[in-house]
């Protein structure tokens, strides 16, 4: 798909627009983000996308020596949409296409600090990629891995890695390269994804698109989930029409609806622009979508944006249903499920029993549902492992930890005097004496060992802590810039 990302949006669809203004601090509140709990809490402000650096030395270089400064006055949604973010968030956001020229953007200065062409050599040549996180299509289809793909050599005979003369062919000969899971890969991605991602409230994936000149990978389509384009190279020309099927899920892809889609993408386009460097598009899902590169190269990210939709309440609750007998009951003996007649009577007794049901369905049971499912789909900032165990086995009560950022966790009181910490894969058991020093160490600021309340001696203090280092909780007091440690 030429494109990419946020999910459970309000319903209904407006024109699209091309709209720009002030940019104030984003508000996830005015998103629809619902704010965690008293003991639930999303650890650590998100960095600024570093900033650019000398033509052709690759992002992640970059990314190591780049002044922080330039980033800092750029916020992540302010480089996507050139809409203030309260507006957004209430006319736009899941509604209607807003494109938002370079001039208008924070910063102006493009998207070259989160991927260059020299930084997509990089990863295609030197990095050992292996599929799924290249796909290459032409012509709208995608194209069998085997056409890019081998062993890598002596002690690499594994046969799913990238070959870079094989890319080179088809790209020479016309195919778009999909560079998949940028948002895991690489470093500036890696950071751009969890700033957005925090201001949004919203899991992120990062896909890049590099096209060849006069060259359309994918026929016209739509996405299952709202995406931001951000034009980093070359001059792409976008066609976009309204959605055959409003608010499509991930189970109701173009596919299904070939027909309907080639119908109205013959028809006038609600939106037909050459994006430039440095400009951005959003695109809400379910809008109908091509794109064709000009008569240069070029490369595009598409950030999708994995959001929940109500659709998500509705399994959590069918989940939650298998609790009541009534509805795990065995339909009679010889019925047919063919028989609509057959059919008829038990179809009247399940829906009675669940409506029954859903009269007393509770938030916190389907809470739990949504958070084992949306909290894995957002993972915290990197660790660095082998440090990180050195720094557990050095902590003395002098040294300082905090919550690693992004996380997010929630406390609760278990039974036989216990509390548990639950976080995005695990749940950590403790004796109800450590809830003091708990809060105090996932309160999001820095945090002397030694000062923990509620524990006796440093050699209990310092045993919660080296506990939660290990456990990926907490991490090294005074992190880097550049990457938590």
């Amino acid at each position: 798909m030429d494109t990419a990302v946020p999910d459970g949006a309000p319903g209904g669809t407006s024109r699209p627009a091309r709209l720009g203004s002030s940019r104030p601090a984003f508000s996830p509140r005015a998103a629809g983000a619902a704010p965690q709990g008293a003991a639930s809490r999303e650890a650590g402000a998100a960095r600024s996308a570093s900033p650019p650096a000398a033509a052709g030395q690759p992002a992640a270089a970059r990314h190591e020596a780049a002044s922080p400064k330039a980033g800092a006055a750029r916020p992540a949604l302010a480089r996507c949409v050139a809409v203030e973010p309260a507006k957004f968030a209430g006319a736009y956001w899941g509604r209607a296409p807003v494109l938002s020229r370079a001039a208008e953007l924070a910063g102006a200065t493009g998207f070259h600090d989160l991927l260059s062409p020299a930084d997509a050599d990089e990863l295609l040549s030197r990095r050992g990629l292996r599929t799924p996180f290249l796909r290459v299509a032409k012509d709208g289809a995608v194209l069998p891995v085997s056409r890019y793909t081998g062993g890598g050599g002596a002690g690499a005979e594994v046969g799913d890695q990238v070959l870079d003369e094989r890319v080179l062919a088809l790209y020479a000969d016309g195919a778009t390269l999909v560079l998949q899971g940028l948002h895991r890969l690489w470093p500036p991605l890696v950071d751009f994804a969890r700033e957005l991602g925090g201001q949004l409230g919203q899991p992120l994936q990062v896909n890049a698109y590099l096209t060849p000149a006069a060259s359309q990978g994918f026929a016209t389509h739509y996405d299952t989930h709202d995406v931001f384009v951000l034009q980093v190279d070359g001059r792409k020309r976008w066609r976009i029409h309204e959605p055959v099927v409003a608010d499509p899920l991930e189970r109701q892809p173009w596919g299904g609806h070939a027909d309907e889609v080639s119908a109205v993408a013959d028809g006038p386009p609600a939106l037909d622009e050459v994006l430039e460097p440095g400009d951005a598009l959003y695109l809400p899902r379910g809008w109908l979508h091509s794109a064709a590169a000009q008569d240069e190269p070029s490369l595009h990210l598409t950030v999708g944006i994995k959001a929940l939709t109500r659709y998500a309440l509705v399994e959590a609750l069918l989940e939650l249903a298998a609790e009541d007998p009534r509805l795990r009951a065995t339909l009679p003996f010889g019925l047919d499920p063919a028989d609509p007649d057959q059919v008829e009577p038990e179809l009247t007794e399940t829906v009675d029993a669940l409506r029954d049901w859903l009269g007393s369905a509770q938030p916190g049971p389907v809470a739990d549902k949504l958070r084992a499912r949306a909290w894995p789909a957002a993972r915290p900032a990197p660790i660095r492992p082998l440090a990180q165990a050195r720094a557990a086995a050095a902590l003395t009560p002098d040294d300082h930890v905090t919550v690693r950022p992004g996380l997010k966790w929630r406390l609760t009181a278990e039974p036989d005097d216990r509390v548990a910490l639950h976080a995005f894969d695990r749940t950590v058991t403790m004796p109800g004496g450590c809830a003091l020093a708990l809060r105090a160490l996932l309160s999001g600021g820095l945090t002397r060992v030694g000062d923990l309340p509620g524990l006796d001696t440093d050699e209990d203090r310092l045993v919660l802590a080296r506990r939660l280092l290990r456990e990926a909780i907490l991490i090294p007091g005074r992190p880097s810039p550049h990457m938590e440690m």
